[in-house]
């Protein structure tokens, strides 16, 4: 979880009172500098938000000095949580929290589980394709070797052979 990338200038708000909406957020939030965007996601059954938030601002300074003043001061009675937010999609799943139970995106995973133990196979299968085509190379190459062998001993018992063989070397040589 420590190699995950935060996003510097968005902070997570948790501890927010029922009450305290996008506009409160937003104006507790001001003081530190330019807001890009405030949202707090809603809980699909109730409409209400779900006690947290996200802040992001223009700038990553701000959104620091935000953190270090805001995380532990209350707001409408409740002491609130500020860190910098994770990326969303990291939160539950692929889809992200929404109202989604824990196991939502369960069939997906299986899907990739079994995606990626068929490309293990499939890799697997053409190593062992590569290694066979290797090995059959390597003993074409060795017995083409032998042959040639073979030739030299031919020539050694085929006086025409012999002859024709010296006739080519000199004319390559002069």
């Amino acid at each position: 979880m420590a190699n995950l990338p935060v996003q510097k200038n968005t902070l997570y708000v948790g501890g927010l009172a029922e009450e305290v909406n996008e506009a409160i957020l937003h104006a507790a939030f001001i003081p530190f500098g330019d807001i890009k965007d405030v949202k707090t996601p809603l809980d699909q059954a109730t409409q209400k938000h779900r006690s947290f938030g996200f802040v992001t601002f223009l700038e990553k300074e701000d959104a620091s000095a935000a953190m270090d003043n805001m995380d532990g001061a209350e707001l409408y009675g409740r002491v609130l949580t500020v860190n910098y937010a994770l990326p969303e999609r990291i939160k539950g799943g692929e889809q992200g929290w929404a109202a989604q139970p824990i196991w939502a995106d369960a069939d997906t995973w299986f899907e990739r589980q079994q995606q990626e133990e068929e490309m293990q196979r499939i890799q697997a299968e053409n190593r062992a394709a590569m290694q066979a085509a290797e090995e059959l190379h390597r003993k074409k190459m060795a017995q083409d070797r032998e042959g040639e062998k073979d030739e030299d001993s031919e020539m050694k018992d085929d006086p025409m052979a012999r002859a024709e063989a010296e006739v080519l070397k000199q004319n390559n040589s002069s």
